[in-house]
């Protein structure tokens, strides 16, 4: 049997949050942070930290704006995350043919 490297599961991805918002931002493009929220079930609280640790590894970019008074912050995976995301499920696909054997 072939070894699995978990120590090269990259842990930006793999929390549960960071990997729904990429996965959303994958499959649907740009978001903004009230969608982002409700598609995750996450509250205010939960998912902004995440976020915010998603555009510090560049993972994600947010673009701020203003619809009429109010902010309204949309974000997009960028090239990192894109390849940071297939490579967590290039690694998860490995593991789960390992478990099949």
């Amino acid at each position: 049997m072939e070894p699995i490297d978990f120590n090269g599961i990259d842990t930006i991805v793999h929390g549960p949050l960071r990997l729904g918002v990429l996965t959303v931002l994958q499959m649907d493009g740009p978001q903004n942070f009230t969608t982002l929220k409700k598609r995750l079930q996450a509250s205010d609280g939960a998912i902004a930290p995440h976020l915010r640790k998603l555009e510090e590894e560049e993972y994600v970019r947010c673009k701020k704006s203003f619809v009429g008074r109010r902010p309204m912050s949309t974000y997009r995976i960028t090239s990192r995350g894109r390849k940071a995301f297939t490579e967590h499920l290039e690694m998860m696909q490995r593991l789960i043919t390992a478990l099949q054997r």
